[in-house]
């Protein structure tokens, strides 16, 4: 999910998915052509993507019909597989030297320093380069050289259940973490249901130290260098664990996801979580009677507002069959502006690109107010090549420290070591 921009499809079962997805990544088409200056040649694009939703597969499938409708010298294998699993499929294809031609996920750079991706200014025609928004670009950068385009992106907040709020008295959304504390408290004792969702999931628990990491100050880095362990960081897991500690959370933190939890306020049974801006598309769809609201990241006091961005990106793998030519013509297929549009509000993204970003802003204010928003985000470090062990090694850290068998200040020290080792 590694996690993704979003991971809103329910959890499937592990195994027998795990071996579908591998036995798809295994699975090649004959013929696999290079050139497209041959009339009995094909190129051959392999292609998997993340499943964000019960729209993405139908939506993708319409979108490799449609380019082999018009380019019919290209042939496209489309692989759409789960959150839970991605990463074991696609680890498992590249182990077996059968890497897809296109890959979207959320992490990249240490495979652009191992050397296993075509650069995207290879592929990326003149029109496309120009619409995609700058500050989104930075990050898909190793070593000076740009290895990726943004394809979804969100941005994160406080959502809310306005019944349970108006109900206990709270006006809004808090502002502060004592506010957080507060109302979590009072929806409590008044409500008799679970003040504040976490995540601290294998699915997003990176995503909530992001939360504290920042609002209190802190971040996964400073001036260039990794400092995980900062006290600012130590600061915001204390207080998240305190949170829990005093029955403010739910009670399975490192049990149930953010999905699962967005169900839950849904269903009534929860005040308030942290969230992408795809909850505004997704859960009102499953509970249309839902009032519910947002705001800004809680932060301690004195701390500037914290907005969070999130953006899954394109990358392409170097294969036997590469065909940069094809590869340009399918990504430009991908960002035609009435396409991406479609893609964009099925799932509740923000737009990368200027052209569809401007149509959708200039009608819909909520779409303007994030997308001016995201401009002034913090993102994860993608562009670091440790980024994918520290990710990795947050997974099973949740239950650790909630339940005492680490301190903050022990289970940050082993992720900053991991950080500084994995960048060398």
């Amino acid at each position: 999910m590694n996690i993704p921009v979003s991971s809103k499809m329910p959890l499937l079962s592990l195994v027998p998915f795990l071996l579908l997805a591998i036995t798809l990544a295994g699975c090649t088409k004959e013929g696999r052509g290079t050139a497209l200056t041959k009339a009995d040649t094909k190129a051959f694009i392999s292609f998997v993507a993340p499943a964000y939703s019960s729209a993405t597969k139908p939506f993708f499938e319409e979108l490799v019909k449609d380019f082999e409708a018009k380019y019919p010298n290209i042939e496209v294998e489309l692989q759409v597989i789960n959150w839970d699993i991605l990463d074991s499929a696609y680890n498992t294809m590249i182990s077996r030297n059968e890497p897809p031609d296109l890959l979207l996920s959320n992490i990249y750079a240490h495979f652009a320093k191992d050397g296993l991706l075509n650069p995207m200014d290879e592929l990326l025609s003149p029109a496309l380069q120009a619409k995609i928004y700058p500050y989104y670009t930075e990050t898909g950068k190793w070593n000076g050289v740009r290895y990726t385009v943004p394809y979804a992106a969100t941005i994160r907040e406080m959502y809310y259940n306005k019944d349970i709020f108006n109900e206990v008295g709270i006006a809004g959304p808090p502002k502060t973490w004592k506010e957080l504390e507060d109302d979590a408290r009072q929806i409590k004792n008044a409500k008799q249901v679970d003040g504040f969702g976490v995540d601290l999931t294998d699915n997003e628990i990176w995503a909530y130290l992001s939360y504290f990491f920042y609002s209190a100050g802190g971040g996964w880095m400073k001036n260039g260098e990794w400092a995980i362990n900062s006290p600012q960081n130590v600061e915001g897991i204390l207080f998240l664990k305190e949170l829990y500690e005093k029955g403010l959370t739910d009670p399975e933190p490192t049990v149930t996801t953010r999905d699962e939890k967005q169900r839950i306020l849904g269903n009534g049974k929860l005040g308030m979580l942290i969230s992408g801006n795809y909850f505004e598309t997704v859960v009102p769809r499953e509970f249309p009677g839902l009032k519910w609201g947002k705001g800004p990241i809680p932060v301690k006091e004195g701390q500037m507002p914290l907005v969070l961005g999130v953006q899954d990106v394109w990358m392409s793998f170097r294969t036997d069959h590469t065909n940069k030519e094809a590869l340009s013509k399918f990504l430009d297929f991908i960002y035609e502006d009435a396409r991406y549009e479609e893609f964009v509000i099925r799932e509740g993204f923000i737009p990368t690109v200027s052209t569809v970003g401007k149509k959708l802003g200039e009608n819909d204010a909520v779409m303007k107010q994030n997308l001016d928003w995201i401009q002034h985000a913090k993102f994860y470090p993608i562009q670091h090549p440790a980024w994918s062990a520290v990710l990795n090694a947050t997974r099973n850290m949740g239950q650790a420290v909630l339940l005492g068998q680490m301190t903050p200040q022990q289970a940050l020290d082993r992720l900053q070591q991991i950080a500084l080792s994995k960048s060398k």
